[in-house]
């Protein structure tokens, strides 16, 4: 809504700055964040009131998980709905209005987001650490997937070219046209990335901190993209609606540090299925909005070392009936290893840095 107030310039000079993406994006971070400060201790306070406690597998199940974690149980969960909250309404300030690009995000945040509540939910009430069963939360988010690609194989306005998909690694533009296989595509990356980011939730402030640096590597993709002589010059498909999920990206930076305020440990609340599902969802979405899907395995190396490590854990153990890790994913083996949990969050932070660094230089090998 914001945005037109550029039409004020002739009145009002100095006006003309909410025109620009950047200028935008900036505060579309710093709203996020600070709605986050100002409402994260009356939504911890009304999650402990409604008595909205994060489960902990018994000792049954996992008997080191539960010794490692079992003083977090209790600890407020669907913390989510503070971040979706903060984006959504960051979002709505600071975008164009008419940006269809920004509309697809906010669904999908909003969308993931109910299918994380209603989990939470299950789990709070039913006190387990299971609540959707996955054949259900996959059928949800395939739907999704289809609803995604519906948007652009059907969608007049869309000059986005669904079908296309472009490789990152190469110096002269490389373009597989992927046809019939356009939606089990998009079913992948937004199935994969939702799932890699709800594996990663499992230490306090892991997923959030690791979000952040995606997150901001994708406003500046999707800024890249948005720009016809930035895109031209990196040699990266031009889309101009792309250039408003630069704000989106950017409230979701700024929503991510106002929740770690909260999250960071010791955690006084916990994103929940609410906020990983979401995250991780839409940062896909946005991915395939930029046709920067594949550099996602790059920059969120992180979430895909996470969900990898419990691939190769269920495979090991079902063909050789061997583990390769202590315990998957991959964070709760090297706290079983002996790292602090502190030790582990702050190691993978630095390679989630590491990875968002290694994604964007591969603009310069085009």
């Amino acid at each position: 809504m914001m945005f037109y107030l550029h039409r004020l310039t002739e009145q009002f000079r100095g006006f003309n700055v909410f025109y620009y993406v950047t200028f935008r994006a900036v505060l579309a971070a710093i709203t996020a964040f600070a709605i986050c400060l100002l409402f994260g201790n009356y939504v911890i306070r009304k999650l402990i009131s409604l008595k909205i406690g994060q489960p902990i597998r018994s000792a049954k199940e996992v008997r080191q998980l539960a010794e490692l974690h079992g003083s977090k149980e209790g600890t407020p969960t669907m913390g989510g709905v503070l971040i979706i909250g903060s984006v959504v309404c960051a979002g709505v300030l600071w975008a164009r209005p008419d940006n269809p690009f920004i509309w697809l995000a906010l669904f999908c945040l909003v969308y993931l987001g109910a299918l994380g509540f209603i989990d939470d939910y299950l789990k709070v009430t039913k006190k387990r650490s299971d609540g959707i069963s996955g054949r259900v939360k996959l059928l949800f988010q395939i739907g999704l997937a289809g609803i995604v690609t519906a948007f652009f194989l059907f969608n007049p306005l869309i000059e986005v070219q669904a079908r296309s998909l472009y490789l990152p690694f190469f110096k002269a533009p490389v373009i597989v046209n992927m046809g019939v296989f356009t939606f089990f595509f998009f079913a992948l990356v937004i199935v994969g990335a939702s799932n890699a980011v709800n594996l990663t939730d499992g230490l306090d402030g892991l997923a959030i901190g690791c979000t952040i640096t995606v997150a901001f590597a994708y406003a500046l993709l999707t800024y890249a993209a948005g720009n016809f002589r930035i895109a031209q010059y990196l040699q990266v498909p031009f889309y101009s609606y792309s250039g408003e999920l630069a704000i989106f990206c950017a409230a979701l930076v700024g929503a991510g540090l106002g929740f770690l305020w909260f999250n960071c440990y010791p955690a006084k609340v916990f994103m929940g299925d609410t906020g990983s599902l979401a995250i991780g969802g839409t940062i896909g979405v946005v991915a395939i909005c930029c046709k920067q899907e594949l550099l996602l395995t790059v920059v969120g190396g992180v979430f895909v070392l996470e969900a990898v490590s419990v691939i190769l854990q269920v495979l090991s153990f079902k063909l050789t009936g061997k583990r390769l890790f202590a315990m998957s994913p991959l964070h709760h083996h090297f706290e079983l290893s002996g790292w602090k949990e502190n030790t582990v969050i702050v190691r993978f932070w630095i390679l989630s840095i590491v990875f968002a660094l290694l994604g964007l230089a591969t603009l310069k090998l085009r």
